[in-house]
């Protein structure tokens, strides 16, 4: 018989005392991480991931620009004609892709040049309508370049006079439009007078601005 004091009975009563404090613990004690347990892996969030959201530019579809301006029935013989590779395959044409008429997929500006000075001879702008692209938007009277710029389409012109080379052009319009939901539509017009004075300080460009 164990005797009570002994030290079998002690060794039990520190077993019991252990087990209850572990019961307790498992039970929501009072320890420092009442708070809830660490996070080690991540939770749903209610926000969407960026991949749920569709965005037109995310991944542009790129075209076959110089077969889009040569199968163009809106497109002059004269473009066509001259739009000829400068060296091996590599055509003199800039294309950009972006957002400017609304659409669920990517817009098309294409920017038909010269060789030898990459002057702009003819700008277009491809809208997708279901797979094929239609030309929405046409300029052919050069020196001309268009660009997106935020959502807007923004088309210079390089003004020439009497006396002025390639690379010295008198002055530029810069036209703005913007796609009223079945063409574009002029928003603004800025003509830029340049100097051609050599050395010392030359004036800034003189602008003027007439907006519609």
């Amino acid at each position: 018989m164990l005797k009570a004091g002994s030290p079998v009975i002690a060794g039990f009563a520190a077993l019991g005392l252990l087990a209850a404090l572990l019961v307790g613990c498992s039970a929501g004690g009072t320890g420092a991480r009442d708070e809830g347990p660490a996070r080690t892996a991540p939770v749903a969030s209610a926000v969407p991931s960026p991949a749920a959201s569709p965005v037109a530019s995310a991944t542009p579809k790129t075209v076959n620009a110089v077969r889009l301006v040569k199968d163009d029935p809106k497109v002059s013989t004269d473009i066509k004609r001259d739009l000829k590779p400068c060296v091996a395959d590599e055509y003199p044409v800039d294309v950009s892709y972006g957002t400017l008429t609304g659409g669920p997929a990517n817009d098309v500006v294409v920017n038909v040049m010269t060789c030898g000075d990459a002057v702009g001879i003819g700008t277009y702008v491809y809208r997708d309508e279901d797979g094929t692209y239609r030309n929405v938007f046409q300029a052919e009277e050069p020196p001309v370049y268009a660009e997106i710029d935020r959502g807007d389409l923004v088309v210079t012109k390089q003004v020439y006079e009497k006396g002025d080379s390639v690379a010295s052009p008198s002055g530029e319009e810069v036209v703005t439009y913007r796609w009223d939901g079945d063409r574009f539509a002029q928003q603004g017009r800025i003509h830029n007078d340049y100097s051609h004075a050599v050395g010392g300080d030359s004036p800034a460009p003189a602008a003027t601005d007439d907006a519609g």
